[in-house]
């Protein structure tokens, strides 16, 4: 494959790579893209009745209920070939920046060393009150409180209206700024501020590749497109470059 080829050449020169991941290299692990986990008992629900501050604030327990039964699906998945491939990309290239939108923690799991969490992770906790990690029994119908303040506790992932973590955020931004490589995998390119990162990459003269099964606002200014799953692609990539 013509594309293939330039891709894994691309990365033997690069010298800093920066990688964006989406739903859709999750999804291959079963793991439902946000709007897909609308389903069953939540149809009812839109997005923003369960992932606002202000829904949370309404209704607490009816939030926290799909987050645990959303942390359930997650446990049960297993990072796929793509999440495999990536890490063990990662590890030859050496310095490869990995920013995720997902919040499922596949890529640790699949052996990436450090990953800049965009969104969130929901695995973890934090206090309502103060945003501070916090460590609980979170198996629970209703919210925890927080050991320290007694405040609920809520899922340690980004919600619409929020900001990305300042942390996050300027670890992205660099990695897109400087990066001589950025690859988007799986990702929708309508989420702002990550569908921007491709954009900063661009307008400071850097290669742009999309590796995605369907088009996205980001096709029509891609260098270089793998239209393939994740784990497909990635795995033909890892083997090209071996080659």
């Amino acid at each position: 494959m013509k594309d293939l080829t330039e891709l894994a050449r691309a990365l033997r020169e690069a010298t800093h790579v920066c990688v964006l991941t989406g739903s859709g290299i999750s999804a291959e692990s079963g793991v439902p893209t946000f709007r897909d986990a609308q389903q069953g008992l939540w149809a009812r629900h839109e997005p923003t009745d369960l992932a606002t501050p202000e829904a949370f604030a309404r209704d607490p327990d009816t939030v926290w209920q799909w987050y645990r039964w959303r942390r359930r699906l997650v446990a049960e998945a297993e990072p796929n070939p793509g999440h495999h491939a990536l890490a063990e990309l990662a590890s030859w290239h050496g310095n490869l920046a990995l920013i995720t939108q997902n919040v499922d923690g596949l890529h640790q799991r699949a052996g990436h060393p450090d990953v800049i969490e965009f969104h969130g992770n929901i695995h973890r906790n934090l206090c309502h009150r103060e945003g501070k990690p916090v460590t609980v029994d979170d198996d629970t119908e209703r919210p925890p409180t927080c050991p320290q303040c007694g405040a609920p506790v809520r899922p340690g992932v980004v919600w619409f209206g929020e900001s990305i973590p300042q942390k996050a955020l300027d670890a992205a931004l660099d990695a897109a700024g400087s990066c001589e490589l950025f690859i988007a995998i799986g990702t929708s390119a309508t989420v702002y501020p990550a569908a921007g990162l491709a954009e900063i990459a661009r307008d400071n003269g850097r290669s742009v590749v999309e590796i995605n099964p369907d088009a996205t606002p980001m096709s029509d200014h891609a260098d270089l497109i793998l239209r393939a799953p994740a784990g497909e692609a990635l795995s033909a990539l890892l083997q090209a470059i071996k080659d």
